[in-house]
């Protein structure tokens, strides 16, 4: 591209932008508005010229060292020499620009490379690693501009999913060494009840008072039973979801900004209103993220299980509290049920045919929890609402 320009430039400076034609125009007029210069052309004053050097009588016969043009006047041909002026300070400007933009194109191509090009290369084969389930190896650290924080929040992805996995394997683990434990654990009873009952079916006890002891025996086993029956039934109501929670302070817009932006937009595409009363911001003593996290459960929650027409956040305050409401239309939940919707897998009579693990309302109550708050559930009419109750700092 710059060596085209140049041969243009080049051409352009040989042809004197062909400023010599007009000049030799005016000479023309010149030698035809006056004989005299005709017959003496050499007499023409050059001087308001600056490329016209001669004016003679053409004559094929003579050597000219300079370009020329010859213009037949009054049916003589006059020769007009011209010399064009190279001017490179143009030609060397154009060059240099040429050449810093050539710099600077390469160098942000070298930078886009650098720092965007192979940076998400190196990004598409840490997802395909992580979807293939490959976690042990972790992701090198990038203090890149653009990819960076990424970098580093799929490396804290990966570092949560290995985590999740080794527990996972621990709690199957204790599981299955757990019912291999009850399991030997309820033989030895099992097995005592079984003698009895065959040696009372077969007329082994032959007085009042064996019989008597052995219905007294079978009823001891049977509560024995049952007890490990209940150490597997407190056992199954223990926590079984770990949630880090780190407790500080925050103020309530700061949570509450990003759940507005977000909602707003998605409400609006499921054509439902969403409402948010007005609130005056203080500091709330908590885990900020693990708040956002619960409102989001109740957001999700309300939008599953509300008929769509309406949800909308409601604020109030209570001696230290802060409360906070997220309130559905379209509830026909029972309120005989209100007492269970926070326990661990209950599912309430209105998720027919709505996929769910009965989680969502459990892990919202044990977060508030252990930010020494709290959240209970109400029914007024057609509206389900879940209140947060969180501490002020």
């Amino acid at each position: 591209m710059i060596a085209a320009a140049d041969l243009i430039y080049i051409s352009s400076m040989r042809t004197g932008g062909r400023v010599y034609r007009v000049e030799a125009e005016r000479v023309v007029r010149q030698l035809e508005a006056d004989p005299s210069l005709r017959a003496d052309p050499s007499s023409v004053d050059l001087s308001k010229y600056s490329l016209i050097k001669r004016v003679s009588i053409f004559d094929a016969s003579e050597l000219i060292n300079n370009d020329y043009v010859v213009e037949p006047v009054d049916g003589t041909l006059y020769r007009i020499e011209y010399v064009v002026k190279d001017n490179a300070f143009p030609f060397i400007i154009m060059n240099i620009g040429f050449g810093v933009f050539f710099i600077v194109s390469l160098a942000v191509f070298i930078y886009i490379g650098n720092k965007v090009i192979k940076p998400f290369g190196r990004m598409s084969s840490m997802t395909v690693d992580l979807a293939k389930g490959n976690l042990t190896q972790p992701m090198k650290e990038d203090k890149n501009r653009f990819f960076g924080k990424f970098i580093w929040g799929v490396d804290m992805l990966r570092e949560n999913l290995e985590d999740s996995r080794t527990k996972n394997l621990e709690y199957q683990k204790e599981k299955k060494t757990l019912l291999l434990s009850l399991s030997h654990d309820i033989k030895t009873p099992l097995s005592a009840i079984q003698l009895y009952t065959k040696a009372l079916s077969e007329g082994i006890y032959d007085t009042d008072e064996e019989k008597t002891n052995a219905y007294k025996g079978i009823l001891a086993k049977t509560d024995e039973i049952r007890s490990y029956v209940d150490e597997i039934h407190r056992i199954s109501r223990e926590d079984f979801m770990e949630f880090d929670v780190k407790n500080g302070e925050f103020y309530i817009s700061e949570a509450m900004s990003g759940i507005e932006a977000y909602y707003k937009d998605k409400l609006s595409v499921l054509h439902t209103e969403f409402e948010i009363a007005h609130y005056d911001d203080c500091i709330l003593s908590g885990d900020k993220d693990r708040f956002v996290e619960a409102m989001q459960n109740l957001m999700e929650n309300a939008i599953k299980y509300g008929d769509g027409h309406k949800i909308s956040i409601g604020f109030d305050e209570e001696e230290d509290c802060r409360l906070i409401s997220v309130t559905n239309t379209g509830c026909s939940l029972d309120e005989s049920e209100l007492a269970s919707v926070f326990d661990s897998f209950y599912r309430g009579s209105n998720t027919a045919n709505i996929q769910g693990n009965g989680l969502g309302l459990y892990i919202v109550k044990q977060l508030m929890t252990r930010m020494d708050g709290d959240a209970f559930a109400q029914i007024n009419g057609n509206n389900f609402t879940v209140t947060l109750v969180a501490r002020k700092a």
